[in-house]
């Protein structure tokens, strides 16, 4: 975010529209915009706004970028992305913008009494941070794009009682959808998945290597995110899709291989390895020893003597 620069607190759908000069909403909890309709002002514009709903966005854009956290990214190539209700997204458009895509706004109360309202915080792609969109194949995207046409389709005519039902399992199955081809990304961008593979394991290896006598805490799952420029919900994605193991179980894999090496080669007791690997309680490294090993760590100890 630049210094000084407040974002825009949007609550409402009808609010965004009116921002961004389109026409009143057809319905007041949710709204697809094709993003052809969207105007900005004249001249250089950055702007950031606080949404109070979820969007889901296909765009494809010349001359405009868009910044979530830390991250900018541009749009030149067509892309997809999620954010939730809370999250600061920046746009930075320039001279003549020309953007084409599509929008899904959904405000949490179009959610209300439905399943969709306590299983939408398990797509964690609401959480990946811009760089970590979604490139969609032209097979994918009409996928996409025929669901958001239903959607708009489908509030637009009159509505009925069974408008709300038919309208959330087709943003179920967007997101199914979406899942799908977020797990395909992962597969079939080998280079980079593995590239961050590597940096994981490259990392853990410095922090476990470090010359100290005593870690000051257990690695945590945010900071080395954090170090890899990534999002915790993307790197655990990542992880999952390459081996099977969350970011966790893999700090968990490399705190058993080097308390093994410890347990092998020196004097020290059980409870100076767990301080030295930074465990606040002797007890909490002996139990997750033995769930990894099936052995006490005294136990493996004995078996080199």
């Amino acid at each position: 975010m630049m210094p000084g620069t407040a974002p825009v607190k949007i609550k409402t759908i009808s609010q965004l529209h009116e921002l961004r000069g389109l026409p009143k909403p057809q319905h007041p909890l949710i709204s697809v915009i094709n993003l052809h309709d969207v105007k900005f002002p004249a001249g250089q514009v950055k702007q950031f706004a606080v949404l109070d709903f979820y969007s889901i966005a296909i765009k494809r854009a010349t001359n405009l970028k868009y910044k979530y956290g830390q991250q900018q990214y541009d749009f030149d190539n067509g892309v997809m992305f999620f954010t939730a209700p809370g999250q600061v997204i920046g746009v930075e458009a320039g001279q003549d913008v020309e953007h084409t895509g599509w929008v899904l706004f959904i405000h949490p109360d179009f959610l209300w009494n439905t399943q969709l309202a306590k299983t939408i915080k398990k797509y964690e792609f609401f959480d990946y941070a811009i760089d970590e969109a979604l490139f969609l194949s032209d097979k994918e995207e009409q996928v996409i794009n025929d669901i958001l046409r239903f959607i708009q389709q489908e509030y637009s005519s009159n509505i009925d009682r069974f408008t709300q039902d038919i309208i959330i399992s087709q943003i179920e199955l967007l997101l199914n959808y979406s899942e799908r081809f977020y797990n395909r990304q992962f597969i079939t961008r080998k280079i980079a998945s593995h590239q961050l593979l590597d940096k994981l394991e490259q990392w853990l290896d410095d922090y476990f290597n470090e010359d100290q006598q005593t870690m000051k805490s257990l690695p945590a799952v945010q900071d080395i995110a954090a170090a890899l420029h990534v999002s915790s919900t993307y790197l655990g994605g990542t992880l999952k899709a390459l081996t099977g193991l969350s970011t966790q179980q893999h700090i968990h894999e490399r705190l058993i291989e080097k308390a093994k090496e410890k347990l092998s080669t020196s004097s020290l007791s059980v409870s100076e390895v767990a301080y030295q690997l930074g465990f606040e309680h002797p007890q909490s490294f002996s139990k997750l020893f033995k769930a990894k090993t099936k052995q006490s760590p005294l136990a493996f100890r004995q078996s080199f003597n």
